[in-house]
């Protein structure tokens, strides 16, 4: 088995490309899932809010679900790097 990629790096791969810090971990249908909503969210939540909301309002659907997926990525390379130093 390879030795897992470091949470931190992970992190940075899932900051500039969402979804991919799952893809690293070996989940790519789950990446998927977040990018989908992450845009999903994204486009509900511009269609819906006022149009004097700030860029942030307008897309914090997205956002949410974005800052989701970066929390989610990082825990999951957290383990895996815990456990492969446990083994």
């Amino acid at each position: 088995m390879s030795r897992p990629i470091h949470p931190l790096l992970v992190l940075a791969i899932a900051i500039v490309l969402p979804g991919v810090g799952q893809v690293v971990n070996g989940q790519p249908r789950r990446g998927l899932v977040f990018v989908f909503y992450t845009l999903l969210l994204g486009v509900i939540t511009y269609l819906v809010a006022p149009p004097e909301a700030s860029f942030i309002g307008r897309v914090a659907g997205g956002a949410f679900v974005y800052a989701i997926s970066l929390l989610d990525a990082y825990q999951v390379a957290a383990r895996r790097r815990h456990a492969a130093k446990s083994s």
